[in-house]
């Protein structure tokens, strides 16, 4: 692994377990993730796509009330959020 796989490894800190984020894996194709807030859309781009080896199409970000941010991270339509999330225990 290189330094720089090593850094994408530490961009995703955990994913969202809300109701519209269950909603959007539904609905969009669509995990949400919490992020290392000095995380450029790309790199949580690759660090999603390193990490659960899909291919990502879209990266939104925010930053919350709480000062985390936030990244709403679209999957390709030959990849399922749904079967990452159940991956992840989130449903």
């Amino acid at each position: 692994m290189s330094m720089d796989e090593g850094r994408l490894y530490k961009i995703i800190i955990r994913p969202v377990h809300s109701e519209k984020a269950l909603n959007l894996i539904d609905k969009e194709n669509t995990l949400t993730f919490i992020v290392d807030r000095n995380a450029s859309k790309k790199d949580i781009k690759d660090a999603v796509e390193l990490v659960f080896g899909v291919k990502v199409l879209k990266v939104r970000t925010l930053i919350t009330s709480r000062g985390e941010k936030k990244a709403y991270v679209k999957l390709a339509p030959e990849h399922r959020a749904s079967e990452i999330a159940s991956q992840l225990g989130l449903i």
